[in-house]
């Protein structure tokens, strides 16, 4: 039998219940404030993370209890031979088993900003219009799993290629644990493939790199107005429905850092110009961050040019298929289901791999 004990510890390990249970009498207070929906964004953040917290620790007594009492009738049985009752428990420990794996998820979710708001950003890399092409089929792969979860999504900006694909992407993801979720998407993704644009139809390997940086609030990042040029340019590209085609998309370039960001989706250019500045924001929060830090891929991982041996995951769709994780080893054959947004078992391989070395 499966030791539930080690598996739903109430302190510390790997599920902090003591911990949860104290931000829970945070998120409670913060409920109860007067103000709180002036910012019904912020509202519906902290409502939903609250009921998802007292959900959470409710489970977890329910499951004690029951582990106790089946761990009882489990003696029990032992002691008079009695079979049916022996079966009853096996039925619910059976049962136990699925809803601790459940649960057991929620502690793959323990960095300081697995809750946040989640921007990320694609962008071609070495392999040209190849290279372009790739960057778009991943926002494709990112834009279909997105579309059929809870997570919300808002794309700010595309960059179109020069003659097909998209040069850079960034969009928005919201929901529970959107930043915990997609971090391991971080890094350079390799394909390998017969080139659609060679009429030699030789197989060509690209590359495209995925930034993910969690939101933060814009009035926690100070910024100085005469550090920023900002620009206004029109609405263009492969958006669909997502994409505002207006004369009113804005760019901002903080010029002591170099970091540039770009908003297109909303409808005005007073609109842009806000979630600009709170993409800029978050940038300049991730860069203070890796200041502070000792090793730069602490939180962030470490930025590289997208190209050889930099990769984090591999996709081959010829000589052979298959999409490859190398950092969890985690591997499937089915790569047009991987491109058509079946990345759940990634981001899981990723989750269980960082919850390993983090041990370590």
């Amino acid at each position: 039998m499966r030791n539930f004990a080690r598996v739903l510890p109430t302190q510390g390990g790997s599920f902090d219940v003591a911990g949860k249970e104290t931000e829970l009498i945070e998120l409670r207070e913060l409920a109860s404030a007067p103000d709180l929906w002036n910012d019904q964004d912020r509202a519906k953040e902290v409502t939903q993370k609250l009921a998802r917290f007292e959900g959470i620790i409710e489970s977890v007594a329910i499951l004690e209890g029951r582990i106790e009492d089946a761990e009882v009738l489990l003696e029990l049985s032992a002691e008079e031979g009695d079979a049916e009752t022996a079966a009853e428990v096996a039925a619910e420990v059976e049962a136990l088993d699925g809803e601790l794996t459940l649960l057991e998820r929620e502690s793959l979710f323990f960095g300081e900003y697995d809750d946040r708001p989640a921007i990320l950003s694609v962008h071609a890399g070495a392999g040209g219009v190849d290279a372009q092409d790739w960057a778009e089929m991943l926002l494709r792969m990112y834009v279909r799993y997105l579309e059929r979860t809870p997570f919300k999504m808002e794309i700010d900006e595309i960059q179109p290629g020069d003659e097909a694909g998209i040069k850079s992407a960034t969009l928005t993801i919201k929901g529970d644990h959107a930043y915990g979720s997609f971090e391991g998407e971080r890094g350079v993704h390799r394909l390998v493939r017969i080139s659609p644009f060679d009429s030699a139809a030789r197989r060509h390997t690209s590359f495209a790199g995925v930034d993910v940086i969690p939101e933060v609030d814009l009035a926690d990042v100070e910024i100085n107005p005469e550090d920023l040029r900002i620009d206004t340019y029109r609405s263009q590209g492969a958006g669909g429905q997502h994409v505002n085609t207006s004369d009113s998309a804005v760019r901002i370039t903080h010029l002591p850092t170099g970091a540039v960001v770009a908003c297109q989706n909303e409808r005005s250019q007073l609109q842009n110009k806000n979630r600009a500045m709170q993409l800029l924001a978050a940038r300049l929060a991730e860069l203070a961050r890796q200041e502070r830090l000792e090793e730069i891929d602490s939180i962030r991982g470490e930025q590289t040019e997208a190209g050889w041996g930099r990769q984090i995951r591999s996709y081959v769709m010829q000589p052979y298929q298959l999409v490859k994780d190398l950092r969890s080893d985690f591997e499937v054959g089915n790569v047009q289901g991987v491109l058509d947004g079946d990345i759940d078992q990634f981001i899981d391989s990723y989750l269980h791999w960082r919850r390993a070395n983090a041990a370590e």
